[in-house]
């Protein structure tokens, strides 16, 4: 049996007008500022006009870890929305935007699949309305303005081996994790080592996705720090007077993007810090608007729960004041049949065995998630393939786990396929169960943050930091800085710092590489093991395969 792939499923669609979608929700067209025919940009008069009304449920979707099988979260996301709004609920979908690295390199696109789709799909896996080149500009400016205060006599008396800014792109360039700047004599500027990240990594991409106006976020951008002293004193950016021009830059993007899912239901896409080396969660402005304009809100956050999730609870939930009444967990029979110790080519074959082994890596995820305080259910984002007896045998575990697992066919059917998971949310989300908290104070010391998370969500015996790293801690408290949420840069594939290790392991350390003090975003950034802020690009990447046919439609991208 053949189906059609996601790019043609996203053609054939039928598309309102965007501002009937906005309709649809209450905004109307003065408050859009239309980017082509299907996607628009929310007013910030509109949304200072909404904030009195009441707050609808806010429902999270995560999954297991990460596999080569994939796992589908974003398409339950939108599957979920669009099953809320078949029941008769009036529910948004908000997730993040896409990054350029992944889609050239091996991850692909961001907008759903099948019959659970965002669509535009091309724009938003592409430029969509712009919103990361103008975090990348603003960015680049400050990286700018900061050599240019150097060139200029230095008045701020930075010293140069202590730059801590380093530069973005928004593309996997392993090339320039590690570069020496402002070579080429005396009029250039002075040498200096520094590095590129990716702009999904950009503290000022973190800051957009946290501030709640623009107010907010010329306040964040102004309170990073952007290097040191001799005295080890900090220079921030308000004091290179960048803060202002940057928010300039950042004027339209601190917009939400309104788009619609194939079935014409409304979404916000918006913001797209990684999980792996980022907070992962799509905007705070996006996710508290929708709130105010639906009566549930379905959002994702990246990656497995232990990254994505647990940022969202730590992080995002902290800083915007929300809390989440239902959280949906998405895993495939194929993910715990690799968990089990299947290979790819052979997930095909029926093995309820190494279904049942590998649904370890499922218990963790619930209960790691139960111990915030929220009520969790499975979705089991089911593929053609699977057998009944695969399916009954994760059923099964999840019941044995006080949870219960739904059986989803959004891929295949759309909101059809997630009526029954939807109904079940709706009903766990009305009835109040969550009770929701961080899982750390704020008051506890920066280590024992980073240990609790290391512990209790990855299961690990300690935290290996050296002295030097531990003693920077000790001086952001000192600084004032202690009461920072930790944010952890970890490898996505598993619970440890160890891509290949699947399952739910035990006995494992975590080693912190590195520590970046994310001031104005306000967290602290902890990078541990090989994980890097600059991927690097497949030995085949996609970009290879993709180009405009005759008809001038892209190919290979999906």
């Amino acid at each position: 049996m053949t189906f059609k792939t996601d790019i043609e499923i996203a053609r054939a669609a039928s598309k309102r007008p965007i501002q009937d979608i906005g309709a649809a929700i209450g905004i109307g067209a003065d408050d859009l500022l239309p980017y082509g025919h299907d996607k628009a940009k929310v007013s910030q008069s509109f949304i200072d006009g909404v904030q009195d009304r009441p707050t609808g449920k806010l429902i999270l979707v995560t999954a297991i870890n990460p596999t080569p099988a994939g796992e589908g979260k974003t398409t339950t996301t939108v599957g979920l929305g669009d099953g809320l709004n078949a029941i008769g609920k009036k529910a948004m979908v908000c997730i993040r935007e896409a990054s350029l690295g992944p889609n050239f390199g091996m991850k692909g696109g961001a907008a759903g699949g099948g019959y659970a789709q965002i669509v535009p799909m091309e724009e938003m896996n592409l430029h969509f309305t712009g919103d990361f080149h103008a975090i990348t500009s603003a960015h680049s400016l400050l990286s700018a303005m900061i050599d240019n205060h150097i060139y200029w006599g230095n008045e701020l008396e930075i010293d140069t081996r202590r730059v801590v800014w380093r530069r973005v792109v928004d593309m996997n360039d392993r090339a320039l994790r590690q570069i020496t700047a402002s070579l080429g004599g005396v009029s250039n500027g002075f040498p200096r080592e520094t590095g590129f990240d990716i702009t999904v990594a950009s503290e000022v991409m973190a800051c957009l996705c946290l501030a709640t106006d623009l107010g907010d976020l010329e306040r964040r951008l102004g309170d990073m720090i952007v290097a040191y002293r001799r005295d080890r004193s900090p220079v921030y950016c308000r004091d290179i007077k960048a803060d202002g021009a940057m928010t300039v830059l950042l004027k339209d993007a601190m917009q939400p993007n309104l788009v619609q899912t194939l079935e014409n239901n409304p979404a916000f896409v918006h913001g797209g810090p990684f999980a792996n080396i980022a907070h992962g969660c799509n905007s705070v402005i996006a996710t508290t608007t929708a709130l105010k304009l639906a009566d549930y809100v379905v959002t994702e956050a990246g990656f497995g729960a232990d990254l994505g999730a647990e940022k969202f609870m730590n992080i995002k939930c902290r800083k915007a004041g929300l809390a989440p009444d239902c959280v949906v967990l998405v895993a495939t029979v194929r993910a715990m049949k690799m968990n089990g110790g299947v290979a790819k080519a052979d997930l095909g074959a029926e093995n309820v065995d190494a279904v049942k082994a590998g649904c370890a890596n499922l218990g963790r995820h619930i209960g790691n998630l139960k111990s915030f305080g929220v009520p969790v259910v499975v979705a089991i984002n089911h593929f053609t393939g699977d057998s009944e007896a695969e399916v009954a045998a994760v059923q099964e575990f999840v019941a044995g786990q006080g949870s219960e697992a739904i059986v989803c066919k959004h891929w295949a059917e759309g909101s059809k396929g997630t009526e029954a998971l939807a109904a079940r949310v709706a009903e766990i989300a009305d009835a109040g169960q969550a009770n929701f908290a961080p899982l750390y104070p704020d008051d506890m010391p920066l280590f024992q943050k980073i240990e609790t998370i290391a512990k209790r969500i990855y299961h690990a015996d300690e935290v290996l930091a050296d002295k030097k790293i531990r003693d920077q801690l000790k001086a952001w408290e000192a600084d004032g800085y202690g009461h920072l949420p930790v944010c952890m840069a970890k490898t996505q594939y598993s619970f440890t710092t160890d891509p290949e290790r699947r399952g739910a392991p035990t006995g494992h350390s975590v080693p912190v590489r590195e520590v970046r003090l994310s001031a104005g975003a306000g967290f602290v950034v902890v990078i541990c093991g090989e994980i890097m802020t600059m991927p690097g690009l497949p030995r085949v990447p996609s970009a290879e395969s993709i180009r405009l046919n005759d008809a001038g439609e892209v190919e290979g991208l999906f």
